[in-house]
């Protein structure tokens, strides 16, 4: 019964919230975090965030490696621009490279139909604006019915589930956190392909703490540094 009144008070706050989410990080200039496979430090995902009146503007950087016996197994890089207006989504662009693959996503949104366009490496096409670019650090993620692959523009329906209010502890801080977990509405879907990912965000803030799933090992995104 406890835990049905939490789902319930959570949702209805989340409701109450829903115009309001790229407000909530008004303060924040910079987010870094350390990217971990089987518990070894591996890379960074970084957001810069630049407001120039109405605007705003995230640029984001991700780069990672494996190696073994000092050797590269797998390299990844990603820098992406995401756009907003009067905190509206306007528009998105990436280019990723995979492991020497090249993958890319371009995204506008029709100024007559507010439908969003988009021009990537897996899907093109027009979608509904009511849904999200998958870069997890706008918690208005947890409401939306499918996000928008940030590498290749692939649509990603998703189920998200509320597991509970949890501590968490990075370094020496502790966080009060939301738990979530992001899996595909699309059983059919190869493994590879399948959303199944946990992620934190704090309870008062919304700030995005960590993020965890297991494919190919265990990895987790841990929130390093706030500017």
């Amino acid at each position: 019964m406890k835990k049905y009144l939490l789902s319930i008070t959570l949702i209805f706050f989340l409701s109450l919230e829903i115009n309001a989410h790229v407000e909530h990080y008004s303060k924040y200039n910079y987010l870094e975090y350390e990217l971990f496979r089987n518990n070894k430090s591996i890379g960074f995902h970084k957001y810069n965030f630049y407001r120039n009146k109405d605007n705003l503007t995230i640029n984001n950087e991700v780069s990672f490696k494996i190696t073994k016996l000092g050797v590269d197994l797998y390299k990844y890089y990603a820098k992406g621009v995401e756009k907003y207006k009067n905190g509206v989504f306007v528009g998105f662009n990436s280019e990723t490279n995979q492991n020497k693959k090249e993958k890319y996503v371009n995204i506008t949104l029709d100024s007559i139909n507010k439908n969003l366009i988009i021009d990537g490496s897996s899907f093109k096409g027009k979608v509904d604006n009511d849904l999200i670019i998958g870069t997890w650090w706008n918690h208005e993620i947890v409401q939306k019915k499918a996000q928008i692959s940030a590498v290749s523009g692939r649509i990603i329906e998703q189920n998200v589930k509320f597991i509970g209010k949890e501590d968490v502890k990075i370094g020496d801080k502790v966080y009060k956190t939301l738990r979530f977990n992001f899996s595909s509405s699309d059983t059919s879907l190869s493994k590879d392909k399948k959303l199944n990912t946990d992620i934190w965000y704090e309870e008062n803030t919304f700030l995005w703490i960590k993020a965890a799933f297991d494919k190919t090992g265990y990895w987790e995104y841990r929130l390093k540094k706030v500017k």
